[in-house]
């Protein structure tokens, strides 16, 4: 059976691998101390592979769909930086040998594992020798030299040189050598590449070697991790929906945040990962660039702060603004506050989170917080805790889901009552243009006072009160019960009462709820139920 890489050997190597890194995961773990001493190198290795060999098994049956199938289920499955750059080792051999279908002859091969050292080296932002991209490129190296002897030489010469380049590891990065072990990430090559060596000449080991600690005092550790201790405290990982061409500028975005930046994928679909000491910007630069999902988010340092676990129900709130904040604390909601114009910190918010119950339903107040009301979530979820982020995009919807929230339903059926309140209520507001832009329904410029229905400008004004009519016109008109405003720090006196005057002129039958927000930005939040 040896000699050949078809749609068959495929799955078997995936199998293959994914079994050894499971046998291996906790040695290569306790070689972890690069980037950070986390421990979890091997773990999530083995994950990633796991999920490439499930690709793998459901994938159509010839050659060329079982590599797509492997290396797209990297992409979706990868966890880790080293679990990432691993999607592209994948990745790279899947774009060289897939196509044709055929079983490759050792020239192509090697041309493959080039091409897959060149995509992971490109991946990361700032490459560091030493590295599973080091032992990656001596792999390739290796392979080019032993593609005369035939495909089965050339797969032993690939693992072989890994090896080799695997214990030279230790001397190339001081923080390896101060702790007296070999990379992790490239330990963790060296037994996927011992698997696929195994899988083409049919010669099986007995079991995967990793390398043990050379037994160097415990210092050289200590060392290390007084370095991570001061390293960005948070892994971030999504996936992205995102055009190609807006990929170079989150990279640039996210490599101001922090560093082990890895953005792997194309054709609009990425995996992002990177560690930061501010998580809830690294998800915001995902946003601009498009839309995150999967959203992964580790404290890098989390058994030096240790949480005791919490019980009961609660609803977490967050809002910038004070009015709001008294309005939903008397509506039985904790509140967690940030600076106008700015997401609260991820960990405050999801620390929030754990504190506040065992059971927590999370209500953001305006779109640019709903994404980090979600890595929240991730990483409070973590603790134990079950959580629900109730997609409201404004405050009239926290509010309509305050207004079902019982607490003595199932937790599931809790949630559900308030998603649909939330979403039942239609939501607009005022702004006042702070320069000339283009918009849907034409020019404003500075001074122009803006409404906006469902976060689109529906009309262009000048006067404040005749605009707010307008809006409110436009939102009945589909029907509704109950209207609420909430009146901003900027909104003139009596705005609030000539609306109502309005409303019981025009329509007698709807009930209205007015309220002091003290928001900065709009000067009117209104919301239609």
């Amino acid at each position: 059976m040896g000699e050949v890489l078809d749609a068959a050997a495929v799955r078997r190597w995936s199998r293959l691998a994914a079994d050894a890194l499971g046998r291996t995961r906790a040695e290569i773990d306790s070689l972890n101390v690069f980037p950070v001493p986390d421990g979890d190198t091997g773990t999530n290795l083995h994950l990633t592979v796991l999920a490439a060999a499930g690709a793998a098994e459901q994938a159509d049956g010839d050659a060329a769909g079982v590599w797509r199938g492997l290396a797209q289920g990297a992409l979706l499955g990868a966890r880790g930086n080293s679990g990432v750059i691993l999607s592209q080792v994948f990745r790279g051999l899947a774009e060289i040998l897939g196509p044709g279908g055929a079983s490759p002859d050792p020239a192509r091969f090697a041309e493959a594992l080039g091409y897959a050292a060149v995509l992971a080296r490109n991946a990361v932002a700032h490459p560091v020798e030493g590295t599973i991209l080091s032992v990656l490129d001596a792999a390739s190296a290796a392979t080019g030299d032993g593609a005369a002897g035939g495909l089965a030489e050339a797969a032993r010469a690939a693992a072989a040189g890994a090896r080799q380049a695997l214990r030279r590891t230790t001397a190339q990065l001081d923080v390896l050598a101060r702790s007296g072990v070999v990379d992790a990430g490239g330990a963790g090559l060296c037994v996927v590449l011992d698997a696929l060596a195994a899988v083409i000449t049919d010669e099986y080991p007995e079991r995967y070697e990793v390398p043990a600690r050379t037994g160097t005092p415990p210092a050289g550790e200590r060392a290390a991790r007084r370095e991570a201790a001061a390293a960005p405290g948070y892994e971030v990982m999504y996936l992205l929906d995102a055009p190609d061409e807006a990929v170079p500028r989150l990279r640039e975005d996210l490599d101001r945040l922090g560093d082990s930046l890895v953005v792997v994928g194309g054709d609009g679909l990425w995996n992002v990962h990177v560690h930061v000491d501010d998580a809830g910007a690294a998800v915001e630069a995902g946003l601009r660039a498009g839309r995150p999902h999967r959203i992964r988010i580790t404290y890098l340092h989390a058994e030096e702060h240790p949480q005791a676990p919490c019980t009961g129900r609660a609803v977490v709130a967050v809002t910038a603004a004070g009015g709001l904040a008294e309005l939903f604390e008397s509506c039985g909601a904790r509140v967690v506050r940030h600076e106008p114009g700015a997401a609260p910190p991820l960990a405050v918010l999801a620390d929030a989170v754990v504190a506040a119950g065992d059971e927590v339903a999370v209500l953001p107040d305006e779109p640019g917080v709903l994404g980090l009301a979600e890595a929240a979530a991730e990483r409070a979820r973590d603790s134990g805790v079950r959580i629900a982020v109730v997609p409201t995009r404004a405050a009239v919807q926290c509010l309509a889901a305050l207004a079902v929230h019982d607490p003595l339903r199932r937790f599931h059926d809790d949630v559900i009552a308030m998603t649909r309140a939330a979403g039942a209520t239609r939501f607009g507001h005022l702004e006042v243009a702070a320069g000339e832009a283009m918009t849907s329904v034409g020019l404003c410029r500075p001074g122009d006072v803006l409404g906006l229905i469902e976060g689109d400008v529906a009309m262009i004004g000048t006067d404040l009160a005749e605009v707010a009519r307008q809006v409110l016109d436009r939102m009945l008109s589909g029907g509704g019960e109950l209207v609420t405003l909430i009146a901003g720090a900027q909104a003139p006196p009596g705005l609030a009462a000539a609306l109502e005057d309005h409303l019981r002129e025009r329509r007698p039958d709807v009930e209205v709820a007015v309220y002091d927000g003290r928001q900065d930005r709009c000067p009117l939040l209104v919301g239609v139920e």
